[in-house]
């Protein structure tokens, strides 16, 4: 098997090529960034891998799963759009195998999915866990205003609904994505921030909102104590609480899923006078809460993050769906009715506080194609409850 700088997480190198002039952008975005390349990978192979050094004196790995865009005419397709498209080898192999993303489970490397518009001189970011597996042969776009934006003021963030895909074996459902584009100049701001959103386990919502945060941060100058200090503040948890989720998301015997909102959640229930007992349950398959209230009701809740964006109306809105669906299952994605029994809605995204919203699953909407399943976007109307205690009622 092929080497890519010893790193034996990366399951599958591709043989590339006309891309020096994407390789030498991206090495140039370092040190655009302030950083030093002390380690390339060759310009004919993807992932490109990145040894560097911030002008903080940190030294970081990069893997970057890296994409030509172009702003061209397309037929069916808005004018005003610059896209790019997931091509790694000939299209012949693109569905012979699943074409995972690496990503270091020491959480030391940082792996990032790039697209690089390199007449443009900007650069587009895309959430890896959204295309694992990459789904090569499909295509993502960004408006050109946005990417103006960007060159204006070095950090655009915008939110993408995302529709199902036909090319990937696994079935996609629609759901919401954060998109960042950013100047060379932010390249390594960007790579932190990548970091950042993987160790702490940020969802989409919290992602915008930390993306949104970083627009006027240079991360890479700061220096890893710094970072530190900066997300005691942002996210209203000490160095120890941060610690442990990132130490948390390491784990390799189970799949530990709580990030910060869960914390958050656990703090809001143990200091609620109603509630009696509460264990966090940090396994994959499971919701998130046992909750025993003091009038005896037992109840298994589930912490979800609202969305930045609201509706209309004023309303909140949450995002209530899996990650991915089981292969040949496309409702395996949706969670069933009798999966929990309470959805927690953290309001933290759209407006940084730290409260939440209650609703019994029962009364959620359903999914208009699986009866006993949850429609994947829920609006978090007045009859949602300020209490876990009051939920239904």
């Amino acid at each position: 098997m092929e080497d890519l700088a010893g790193r034996s997480y990366v399951a599958r190198i591709y043989r590339v090529s006309d891309r020096q002039d994407i390789h030498d952008f991206l090495v140039g975005a370092v040190e655009r960034s302030g950083g030093q390349v002390l380690f390339s990978s060759p310009a004919n192979r993807a992932p490109l891998y990145l040894g560097v050094q911030t002008a903080a004196g940190d030294r970081l790995g990069l893997l970057i799963y890296h994409f030509r865009m172009t702003h061209n005419t397309i037929n069916n397709r808005p004018a005003d759009e610059v896209r790019g498209q997931m091509r790694y080898g000939g299209e012949a192999t693109w569905h012979a195998a699943e074409h995972f993303v690496g990503q270091d489970v020491a959480g030391v490397d940082i792996t990032l999915m790039l697209g690089v518009h390199v007449e443009g001189d900007v650069l587009v970011g895309l959430q890896p866990a959204i295309y694992n597996p990459m789904p090569l042969g499909i295509s993502f776009y960004a408006k050109a205003k946005s990417l103006d934006v960007a060159r204006e003021q070095s950090w655009a963030v915008w939110e993408h609904e995302t529709k199902p895909g036909k090319r990937r074996t696994e079935a996609r459902s629609s759901g919401l994505e954060t998109m960042v584009a950013f100047t060379p100049e932010r390249l390594l701001d960007y790579a932190l921030f990548e970091r950042r959103a993987t160790d702490l386990a940020l969802d989409q919502p919290l992602r915008f909102s930390t993306a949104q945060d970083v627009a006027s941060q240079r991360l890479a100058n700061q220096g890893a104590a710094a970072g530190l200090h900066e997300l005691e503040q942002e996210f209203s948890l000490s160095s120890r609480e941060i610690i442990d989720i990132i130490a948390g998301r390491g784990r390799l015997k189970v799949a530990v899923r709580g990030g910060v909102a869960e914390h958050h959640l656990e703090r809001t229930l143990r200091a609620d006078p109603a509630v009696g007992k509460v264990e966090r349950l940090d396994l994959d398959a499971l919701h998130d809460f046992d909750v025993t209230l003091k009038d005896g009701r037992e109840l298994r809740v589930e912490c979800k993050n609202a969305s930045p964006e609201r509706y209309a109306n004023g309303d909140y809105k949450v995002e209530v769906q899996k990650t991915r669906a089981s292969k040949g299952d496309p409702a395996s994605r949706f969670y069933r009715v009798d999966q929990f029994d309470v959805i927690a809605a953290c309001l933290y995204s759209p407006t940084r506080e730290w409260a939440f919203r209650y609703q019994l699953t029962e009364r959620l909407t359903r999914h208009s194609a699986f009866g006993d399943r949850l429609a994947p976007m829920q609006p978090v109307t007045g009859t949602w409850s300020r209490t876990l205690a009051a939920a239904g009622s």
